[in-house]
């Protein structure tokens, strides 16, 4: 494939889509609960389940058309993917302004998953048109847009929410999507020609014979299942965080904007920390990095069942924050080292899925745990899952006690 001269434009522009494009995902943190608490008159327990499920809503989505965009890409190219993306998500956030009941709320959280494909197919079109040599700074830029959104959206969310209303909010993130694609049509460009004979001969995306290519699938399984769960734990408050906030601070005060950085510090923590773990792992072994990240993890949840000031939750949410940057990166540190490079991009593409579905399990636990168990029992069950997990890692993956790769 021929590199565009003007590649550093297609970067920047697209930094910019993605950036917004994690903003909008996330922003809506800090007062989806309290969104949907306006949208009729539920009882507590009910408004902790209704939550989970808006939230899960776009992940389950999510789940399962990942790998139909994908395939979209390889034979359309991904700019046109890129565009119809960035629309529909434009369209389906400014949607959710408009909304009158919970259940088109759900429907449009639904949509909004449907489209979700502007962060990886902007990412992959930065990737085509990038000469080699600039490659690795170009991916760099890209990623921080994303990481970016997705750390600065709950702190604008709740800005914007208590500014302005929790309504308009929606709108002005439509509107800046809307903005990211004129830019995106008219100014980015890709060379693109589909391999018509390697598409010919792609299995089904619903074919699971790819499992047989992984050396050691007993461990990817494992390794799997940990960021389902990691995930699940860290997505379990998200659906609940306003309605815990607004208990800690006694209903006074800037609800959503608390709200907002506490959702954000164990994404800062994780930005920060990462680096130093991933220095860590290359002297001690990824693998005790993961098995300490377990540890701190399951050290760190237990608490915040019984702290009384939102001051304290929110450094124990950093804590957290910190061991899952011991987690998330080791697991694919690790299943890099054991898997071929031919299959490297379907074990990432895999763990993405697993992602995607923590955050679904993550966001119905929170609300259907704090109906029966209060808040508070949000972060002991979660704690207990992570101390699960890691027994049935070390039970059943003896491996994992060794230096892998």
């Amino acid at each position: 494939m021929v590199q565009h001269k003007n590649w550093e434009k297609n970067l920047w522009v697209l930094w910019f889509g993605t950036f917004i494009a994690g903003m909008g995902f996330s922003e809506v943190i800090p007062f989806l609960s309290l969104y949907v608490s306006s949208l009729g008159h539920f009882g507590r327990g009910e408004l902790s389940i209704l939550s989970g499920t808006v939230y899960a809503a776009t992940f389950v989505v999510v789940a399962v058309t990942a790998p139909m965009w994908g395939r979209f890409a390889d034979r359309h190219g991904r700019k046109r993917l890129l565009l119809q993306t960035t629309i529909g998500s434009a369209i389906s956030l400014g949607l959710m302004g408009l909304v009158t009941n919970v259940w088109q709320l759900i429907a449009l959280r639904a949509l909004q998953g449907f489209f979700a494909g502007v962060i990886p197919n902007a990412t992959a079109l930065v990737a085509a048109e990038t000469p080699k040599e600039k490659e690795g700074y170009a991916l760099g830029i890209i990623t921080t847009g994303y990481v970016g959104g997705n750390l600065i959206g709950p702190i604008l969310g709740g800005f914007l929410a208590s500014l302005f209303s929790i309504r308009i909010t929606f709108f002005i993130t439509a509107a800046l999507l809307f903005v990211s694609f004129i830019l995106s049509l008219t100014m980015v460009h890709e060379s693109f020609t589909p391999n018509l004979e390697k598409l010919k001969n792609q299995p089904s995306m619903f074919d699971f014979h790819f499992l047989r290519e992984f050396p050691n699938p007993k461990i990817v399984g494992w390794l799997l299942f940990s960021t389902i769960i990691v995930q699940a734990g860290l997505y379990s408050i998200y659906p609940i965080i306003s309605l815990f906030v607004k208990e800690l601070m006694h209903g006074h005060g800037s609800i959503t904007v608390v709200a907002g950085i506490i959702s954000s510090l164990p994404g800062i923590a994780m930005f920060i920390s990462s680096p130093l773990w991933g220095r860590l792992g290359d002297r001690l072994g990824a693998n005790k990095i993961l098995i300490y990240g377990f540890i701190f993890s399951i050290v760190f949840y237990f608490p915040q069942g019984i702290i009384t000031s939102v001051i304290m939750l929110g450094v124990l949410r950093f804590l957290v924050g910190i061991s899952n940057a011991a987690i998330y990166p080791v697991i694919q540190t690790i299943l890099a080292k054991i898997t071929p490079s031919e299959s490297t991009g379907m074990v990432f593409s895999l763990n993405q899925a697993a992602q995607a579905v923590g955050a679904v399990i993550g966001s119905m636990m929170g609300g259907y745990i704090s109906n029966i168990f209060d808040y508070s029992g949000v972060f002991v069950f979660t704690a207990l899952l992570l101390f699960i997990n890691l027994v049935l890692l070390e039970w059943r993956v003896p491996e994992i006690r060794k230096k892998l790769g």
